[in-house]
């Protein structure tokens, strides 16, 4: 299953992390040197969760946060548990 909300379609993006080392000039130094350039991922926080479809259908999704804060999915109503009836 591929990290993408299945909401908004938001997956994981490339980018660059940059290491320096040196004092910067303002403070005294001679200025910040790049050492190495890498690349990494940017990763969505995607939640898995059980929505209700409004037919009644229950499935799972796999959402972002910034969907799940903006709410309109209905969870499913919990089951009811049969009660024991004490004679």
């Amino acid at each position: 299953m591929a990290r993408v909300c299945e909401k908004c379609g938001k997956g994981s993006v490339t980018g660059n992390t940059i290491t320096r080392r040196g004092l910067a000039k303002k403070k005294g130094g001679v200025g910040r040197k790049v050492t190495g350039i890498s690349r990494r991922w940017f990763k969505p926080n995607l939640q898995t969760l059980r929505i209700q479809e409004p037919n009644g259908q229950v499935h799972r999704v796999r959402l972002c946060m910034r969907c799940l804060k903006k709410g309109g999915l209905s969870k499913p109503t919990p089951r009811q548990v049969p009660q024991a009836t004490s004679e």
